[in-house]
């Protein structure tokens, strides 16, 4: 199951990637995953989710501090 942090990391970086012009099937590339992992990390009810390797592959890639995909420190998830 997905926290609220984590659909927060994936929206953000869901929302990067998209400004940047980078399809599903060209990030799942670049980490070296089955061509449909991104789509299956974006999909709330999938289990999959990005690792904290991941993460930081994707900054360098996208060319920002890894940072900026994570919540404000006041974030206060509802669970």
């Amino acid at each position: 199951m997905k926290s609220e942090v984590d659909m927060y990391v994936i929206r953000r970086i869901k929302e990067k990637r998209k400004e940047l012009g980078i399809s599903q099937r060209t990030l799942s590339e670049l980490l070296n995953h089955s061509l449909g992992y991104v789509g299956q990390v974006e999909t709330p009810h999938c289990p999959a989710k990005y690792s904290a390797h991941d993460i930081f592959l994707i900054a360098k890639e996208f060319n920002c501090a890894a940072g900026e995909f994570f919540p404000p420190l006041d974030f206060t998830p509802s669970e």
